[in-house]
C-alpha cells in the first residue's frame, strides 16, 4: 500500500485488504497518479477502465519555461504565489537543467512565498525555503485573497500557474497595482479524437460504470467538452446524475461538476487516500442491494448478482439491460409493475420487445429460475 494510501480493511476479516469492490465498475480520468488510483481499487476487487481526460506535459525543455525563469530572477519579486507541488518541482528541476537554478533560488529565499495548500507548501519546503500563508480551502483564488490584504503598489508578483492560464487571477493582481509574471512548468493537453476517452463516456452513459473519479478541474472541463463535442453531453450529464455516481477530490475539482448540474461526492480530506476510502463507503453503503426472495437472498454490487447462499448459490454478471431492470423490480418490492411503469423507468429499454428479452436474459442467467416472474395481463414482479 502507498505511502499517501488511507488503509480500508474488512471488519468481518481483521488484516485482510477489503474486497469491498467488487462486481463494481470504476472510471478513472486522471493522468498524474492514476496508477495509485487504479492499483487501490483493483485491489479491492474493482474493474477500472482508465481514460485520461487530459494528460501533463512536463515543460523542463521549454525555452519558454527558461525564459519565464529568466525574467522572474531580473525582477527578484516581492511575491510567489506557488499553485502546485508538481509545479514547483518541475520549475525548480527546469531551472537546475539550464543552469539557473542557484539564481532563481536566491530570488526565491528573498521573496515572500504564498501556497494553494498543504502539497504546495511540501514542494516548497523541500526545496528549502519557507512559506507565509496557505489556503485552507486550496483555492487559487483564496491565496490572491491573501495576497490583496497587502499594499501591491508598484510590487512584482510570481503566479506559478497550474496547467492553463488564469486570467481572472492574474487580472485582480494587476488591478491592485502589481506587476504578474507568470510562470507555467507544465501544461494538460487533450487527447486525441480515437482516445479511450469516448469509450470511457460511453461507458458511463450507458450504465457500464457504478462511479468516475476526477482529481483536477481542468479535466472535468475536458471530460464535458468531449461529450459536448460529439453531442453526448445532456446523456453523459443525465447518468451522472442518476445512476453513475461522480467523485471528485475536493471543492475545487467539484466546482465545474456542480456548474454543469451534477452534485459529486467529495471526501472531507482533499487528498487520493480520503478519496479512495470514500469510494469504498460510498458504494459499500449506495451500490449494494439486497432482498430476500422465494430463492433465498439476492444482492446486486455493481454488475455482479448473487442469488442464494453457500456453494449453491448462484453469481452472474448482467449487462446493463437486465440489471437495470432486475434492480427496478428490487425497488418495487412484491407489488407487480405493468410493461408501461417499467419502460418508464428504464431509460435504455424503448420497447415492449426489448423488455420481454431483457426478462428472458434475466430468466436464462440464473439457470431458468423464476426469480422474474410473469402476472398475466399485469406485468411482472420480483418472486418475493
Amino acid at each position: 500500500m502507498s505511502s499517501s494510501e488511507e488503509s480500508y480493511t474488512d471488519r468481518r476479516r481483521p488484516g485482510a485488504l477489503a474486497q469491498t469492490l467488487s462486481g463494481f465498475r470504476i472510471g478513472v480520468t486522471s493522468d498524474r497518479r492514476s496508477e495509485e488510483l487504479i492499483s487501490a481499487f483493483e485491489r479491492r476487487g474493482a474493474d477500472v477502465i482508465h481514460a485520461p481526460a487530459l494528460r501533463i506535459a512536463p515543460l523542463t525543455e521549454s525555452s519558454s519555461l527558461r525564459q519565464e525563469t529568466q525574467s522572474v530572477i531580473d525582477a527578484k519579486p516581492d511575491y510567489v504565489i506557488i499553485c502546485t507541488a508538481y509545479g514547483m518541482r518541475r520549475w525548480t528541476e527546469a531551472a537546475d537543467a539550464d543552469g539557473l537554478g542557484p539564481q532563481l533560488r536566491t530570488v526565491l529565499d528573498a521573496a515572500s512565498i504564498l501556497v494553494r495548500g498543504a502539497k504546495a507548501r511540501g514542494a516548497v519546503r523541500a526545496a528549502g525555503f519557507d512559506d507565509d500563508g496557505s489556503a485552507e480551502d486550496e483555492r487559487t483564488s483564496t491565496v490572491v485573497d491573501m495576497l490583496l490584504r497587502h499594499n501591491l503598489t508598484g510590487r512584482t508578483v510570481v503566479l506559478q500557474l497550474h496547467g492553463m492560464p488564469s486570467d481572472k487571477d492574474e487580472s485582480r493582481i494587476q488591478d491592485a497595482g502589481a506587476r504578474v509574471i507568470t510562470v507555467m512548468p507544465y501544461t494538460w493537453t487533450a487527447p486525441d479524437e480515437d482516445s479511450d476517452l469516448l469509450g470511457l463516456i460511453d461507458a458511463a452513459i450507458n450504465q457500464r460504470l457504478d462511479l468516475v473519479t476526477f482529481t483536477s478541474a481542468p479535466a472535468v472541463e475536458a471530460f464535458l467538452a468531449v461529450a459536448y463535442h460529439y453531442g453526448k453531453h445532456q446523456a453523459l450529464i443525465h447518468a451522472l446524475s442518476t445512476e453513475v455516481t461522480a467523485v471528485a477530490v475536493g471543492p475545487v475539482t467539484a466546482a465545474p461538476l456542480i456548474a454543469a448540474g451534477v452534485q459529486p461526492v467529495v471526501p472531507q480530506r482533499w487528498r487520493l487516500g480520503a478519496m479512495i476510502r470514500t469510494v469504498c463507503e460510498h458504494l459499500d453503503l449506495h451500490g449494494v442491494h439486497r432482498v430476500d426472495t422465494r430463492h433465498g437472498p439476492l444482492e446486486i454490487r455493481g454488475d455482479k448478482v448473487r442469488l442464494g447462499l453457500g456453494e449453491t448459490a448462484h453469481e452472474v454478471r448482467l449487462a446493463a439491460g437486465p440489471l437495470s431492470l432486475l434492480r427496478v423490480l428490487m425497488e418495487a418490492g412484491p407489488a407487480v409493475s405493468s410493461r408501461q411503469e417499467l419502460l418508464a423507468k428504464l431509460h435504455n429499454c424503448d420497447s415492449g420487445h426489448a423488455l420481454e428479452t431483457w426478462v428472458w436474459r434475466l430468466r436464462k442467467a440464473f439457470d431458468g429460475i423464476p426469480l422474474v416472474e410473469t402476472v398475466v395481463k399485469r406485468g411482472y414482479r420480483l418472486a418475493r
